[in-house]
């Protein structure tokens, strides 16, 4: 017993020190070095973090982070490198089969389900998202073409999406996943349109009626598939990202049926991919948006196919980098107020996202694209100033 005691520890040692060589040259394919001192090296606080990453890939990398084992002064960096080099194909973790297996398989984001995201993400606090975002509260990518300032950014990219749909005094305007209400109201000042906007979560429901109070504008918590109405037309700005692969089609058939008018328009504001998936990133679906997922260019265009005409696709992705860093910069100035509230852990998993996100678009892994749509067709063609 006392020579097979003696033993663990040294073979304990030798498969750290193993596992530690191998992530080591792993990250040398990103020139990422373990406990250098760039910017971008990874500070390992923890040896236990290698055999982590190995079991469990991407979470078990992302929970590590949470849980204080490793570091990095640019972890936007150091997450564009890994990205960029594609690291995480590398790692044939058993878990990447099931995961595919039940998002191929199973409708995961499914009426009964459709409420999962509000409660685990949006309804989080109010406090978190006033501090983080703009004046407005809209979480979604500024338009940054010729903004200085966060503020600036989101309110072009309001006013953008408004001189695409041509909104005019009069109109009936349906926002699905209208956040905490901030298109609604911009819609309904400057341009004069009454709105009916869809939301699943109750917290942003509340501050969205308070905010657009005494405007022609109606907020329910309602999912977009049981909604019924007549519109002239129709928004959706970060919404698609919760709708699921086997929901695209429903929900472009929903939106056709709700744009009554045969020169309506569409828009729809959404994150893309530029490949085909049926899961999200594991860590993220676990910790920040349950059940979500990007589509890819191919799985909005199958989806439109026979019941909208594409007029125009705009990719702004890039965008998305510096409005990310923005958010990030407002959650950490705003930090001393939010962190008896939240607390450290989630300080990290906040800082994880936010930065892992940016790294996303900066590596234009992800994009986000404006894609306007009519029913039949606009006549002569349909031109936006961008």
């Amino acid at each position: 017993m006392a020579g097979m005691g003696g033993n663990t520890p040294s073979r304990t040692t030798a498969t750290a020190l193993r596992l530690q060589r191998k992530a080591g040259r792993l990250l040398a394919a990103a020139d990422i070095r373990i406990n250098g001192d760039r910017p971008w090296d990874i500070r390992v606080h923890d040896p236990r973090v290698f055999a982590r990453v190995f079991a469990h890939g991407s979470l078990g990398f992302g929970e590590a982070y949470m849980d204080g084992w490793w570091d990095a002064d640019r972890l936007d960096e150091l997450m564009a490198r890994i990205i960029g080099a594609d690291l995480d194909r590398t790692l044939a973790v058993p878990q990447k089969v099931l995961r595919w297996a039940f998002g191929h398989l199973l409708n995961l984001q499914s009426g009964r389900r459709a409420f999962r995201v509000g409660e685990a993400h949006y309804d989080l606090g109010n406090d978190l998202f006033e501090h983080m975002l703009d004046a407005r509260m809209i979480y979604s990518c500024g338009y940054w073409k010729d903004a200085a300032t966060l503020d600036e950014a989101q309110e072009a990219k309001l006013d953008l999406a408004c001189r695409k749909l041509g909104l005019e005094p009069g109109m009936r305007l349906l926002d699905i996943g209208c956040g905490w209400g901030g298109m609604a109201k911009y819609a309904a000042e400057r341009y004069g349109v009454s709105v009916v906007g869809l939301t699943v979560s109750s917290e942003q429901a509340e501050y969205a009626r308070k905010l657009c109070e005494g405007l022609p504008v109606e907020i329910r918590v309602e999912d977009y598939r049981v909604h019924r109405g007549e519109y002239d037309r129709i928004v959706s700005i970060g919404m698609f990202e919760h709708v699921g692969h086997r929901n695209y089609r429903t929900y472009m058939r929903t939106a056709r049926r709700l744009l009554a008018a045969p020169d309506g328009l569409f828009l729809l504001h959404t994150i893309g991919g530029n490949v085909s998936l049926t899961r999200t990133d594991p860590w993220i679906e676990k910790y920040i948006f349950p059940n979500g997922m990007i589509p890819s260019p191919r799985q909005i265009s199958r989806a439109a196919e026979r019941l909208f005409v594409i007029e125009d696709w705009h990719n702004f992705g890039a965008d998305y980098d510096t409005t990310l860093m923005a958010w990030y910069a407002n959650v950490e100035r705003a930090w001393p107020e939010l962190k008896d509230k939240y607390g450290e852990r989630f300080r990290r998993m906040w800082r994880y996202y936010l930065m892992g996100s940016a790294a996303t678009f900066r590596t234009r892994s992800d994009q986000l694209f404006q894609v306007l749509l009519s029913p039949t067709g606009v006549p002569g063609g349909l031109r936006v100033a961008r």
